[in-house]
């Protein structure tokens, strides 16, 4: 399989880490899903998702500072890579592609 390859789940959250900036980690991921795809991902799946992007290298991840709210975890916050706008790209043109010129989608 192409290294480079985002399958949907994928897809959708790291377009949401670059929607989301310097605030992307699964809580607010998991709510922009939900309102802007209309799908409720479990928190679980989110994280196994990021996972598999970052072994790709389309993200980079950090921790921020422990806060008593989480009781003194940290988050991770997640970035995406150069690699990362890479592949939004070109698999932005490999759909376009695949969807111009269907006639039942006309």
């Amino acid at each position: 399989m192409n290294r480079s390859h985002l399958g949907e789940m994928e897809l959708m959250v790291l377009l949401v880490v670059v929607r989301l900036g310097d605030n992307a980690y699964g809580v607010p991921i998991s709510k922009e899903l939900l309102i802007l795809a209309e799908r409720e991902v479990s928190l679980g799946s989110i994280y196994a998702a990021l996972g598999r992007l970052e072994s790709k290298g389309f993200v980079s991840s950090s921790l921020g500072e422990p806060t008593p709210e989480r009781g003194g975890r940290a988050k991770q916050y997640f970035r995406v890579t150069n690699s990362g706008v890479q592949a939004l790209k070109l698999t932005r043109v490999t759909l376009t592609r695949l969807w111009n010129d269907v006639p039942l989608l006309q």
